[in-house]
């Protein structure tokens, strides 16, 4: 009995297994609801923006200023997968946005380093750990946005993909993708509101809070104690690094969050800036499991925009990290 009453998890962990369920039922409730919403919205604001976002370098800058406004690629993402999914926006337009948001998510690393900005040695070390985030993802858009530019290569391959993971058929409408459990409540909020463009900043509002929820709680459950017996393990080499970058992130949903716990580590000097290389870059792929999450029960093109996302992640990945000399750009 004794063994049972020590083996028993304490309420404050049942609290949070319940929280991060109810999070994520919110969340997906949220990108249902602005799905929803965007496919009834028709006014002349929101035309305006969806017209301008034909143009990949102003699509490509939305994406990285309303990511660094807001700080959180997670909600961007999953909001720009929805609004694909309710047919307001192409694919080719969405693409550039989110590789916007990849350089935008990398504001808050280079902003915690600020906070050691009092004490000059750790602030150097603090402040090349949050750039590294940066200079990563700027360089995998330098390399990959003319390629999608040019020869639309991540919307081309993620269309082929995609037809793997949707069993829509060609003749299908932007409108006719499958319903999820949630939508018969969605749908009667949209129209007892009756006014879209409201339903959209609602929506809006519980994405980005629903993230923040499963973020906190999700990190307070499951990975910050993990993260405090492991930390001496986490670096010990590239493979290792790197797969705790994508776990810890996958769990959490936020690449900031984890990027974030990296930068102290370096300013004091518990972690070398090279080993910490790894998990950052684990930790961009991780991140793309809301856009997946989010395009669940979508259309082909939303499917489609999630394979970019994880796509683009991959092969910079692929790019820098197998190759030592290459790491060291």
């Amino acid at each position: 009995m004794e063994e049972l009453a020590q083996n028993k998890p304490p309420r404050s962990k049942i609290r949070g297994y319940l929280i991060v369920f109810l999070a994520l039922l919110l969340f997906i409730f949220a990108i249902d609801l602005l799905t929803v919403a965007m496919g009834r919205l028709n006014s002349t604001v929101a035309t305006d923006i969806i017209q301008a976002t034909k143009n990949p370098f102003i699509s490509l800058f939305v994406g990285l200023l309303v990511t660094a406004l807001i700080q959180s690629s997670s909600t961007v993402t999953a909001s720009i997968v929805a609004i694909v999914a309710s047919g307001n926006m192409t694919l080719q337009q969405a693409v550039p946005m989110v590789l916007g948001a990849n350089i935008g998510t990398t504001l808050t690393s280079t902003m915690v380093s600020f906070t050691f900005i009092m004490r000059n040695k750790e602030f150097k070390r603090a402040l090349s750990s949050g750039i590294v985030h940066d200079m990563f993802n700027i360089l995998g858009v330098l390399i990959l946005f003319p390629l999608e530019l040019y020869f639309n290569f991540l919307s081309k391959t993620a269309e082929k993909l995609a037809q793997f993971f949707s069993s829509e058929s060609e003749s299908s409408g932007p409108f006719e993708y499958n319903q999820i459990f949630t939508r018969d409540i969605t749908a009667w909020i949209v129209e007892h509101i009756n006014i879209p463009f409201l339903s959209t900043i609602l929506a809006i509002f519980l994405v980005f809070f629903s993230i923040k929820v499963l973020t906190t709680s999700v990190y307070n459950t499951f990975v910050l104690e993990t993260f405090k017996d492991v930390n001496k393990i986490i670096f010990k080499n590239t493979g290792l690094s790197f797969i705790y970058g994508v776990f810890f992130t996958a769990a959490v949903q936020s690449s900031t969050v984890t990027t974030c716990l990296v930068v102290p580590l370096v300013a004091n000097r518990k972690v070398s800036l090279a080993k910490s290389f790894p998990f950052i870059v684990g930790a961009n792929i991780g991140t793309t499991i809301t856009a997946v999450i989010a395009s669940i029960y979508k259309t082909e093109a939303a499917i489609a925009l999630a394979i970019v996302h994880v796509l683009f992640n991959c092969i910079v990945a692929l790019i820098f990290l197998p190759f030592p000399a290459v790491r060291r750009i």
